[in-house]
């Protein structure tokens, strides 16, 4: 098997990225700057893990078996060394290896998830129809203001579909893992609907009162 995996340098954080989405990275350690370095180099991805246990910064940190393969879109250099760094997710790959000691960052030995084929029957079209519709109506609160509507176009693909529902909705890390580590579409979309009910209803609630006096008397002053 370690013949067929493909090494992929390995950027471990606190933060679950999925396939498709992008992430705005800002690198200053000389490790991961080597790292950025060599793929624009040689024109590769890199790959982005939640960290198990462990920091961000300093010493090796375990990650998730599972992550998302990024390609760098962008890198704004500075004067002293640091950057900022645009990715976006491609692909999710299994860690099968971990090689801490060839490079000064974290290389993995990985190989592709796969996601099951789907099965469109009656059942799960009205589910994916129904996803869209909360979804659209999710982006509508989240980006229309007063007086104007967005325009929302959704992926065909239902496999891209649930990975940009799982990107918009306020979850926990483990959560996101859990999906990104999913390889049935249904079963993960079943999971996001519940989430994106709730988020829904939740955004028709007023998120402002009125402030009276008496809420100011605290914080108002005689001088």
């Amino acid at each position: 098997m370690a013949g067929q995996l493909e090494e992929l340098p390995l950027f471990p954080l606190h933060t679950v990225l999925f396939p498709y989405a992008q992430l705005q990275l800002h690198v200053f350690e000389d490790r991961y700057r080597d790292m950025v370095r060599s793929c624009i180099e040689f024109d590769r991805p890199f790959g982005i893990v939640l960290i198990r246990d462990g920091e961000e910064v300093g010493g090796i940190a375990e990650p998730y078996m599972v992550g998302t393969a990024v390609r760098i879109v962008k890198v704004i250099p500075y004067d002293d060394g640091r950057m900022d760094v645009q990715v976006r997710g491609e692909r999710r790959f299994r860690i099968r290896e971990l090689d801490e000691d060839s490079h000064s960052y974290l290389v993995g030995k990985v190989e592709p998830v796969v996601e099951v084929e789907l099965d469109e029957d009656d059942k799960t079209k009205q589910l994916f129809d129904d996803a869209k519709d909360q979804f659209e109506q999710f982006i509508q609160r989240a980006f229309a203001g007063p007086g104007f509507n967005v325009s929302v176009t959704l992926p065909p693909d239902p496999v891209v579909l649930s990975f940009a529902i799982a990107n918009m909705l306020q979850m926990e890390n483990l959560a996101k893992q859990r999906l990104l580590e999913t390889t049935d579409t249904v079963e993960r979309v079943a999971t996001l609907m519940p989430l994106l009910v709730m988020q829904n209803l939740e955004s028709q609630e007023p998120g402002y009162f009125r402030i009276g006096g008496d809420d100011l008397k605290e914080w108002i002053t005689s001088n």
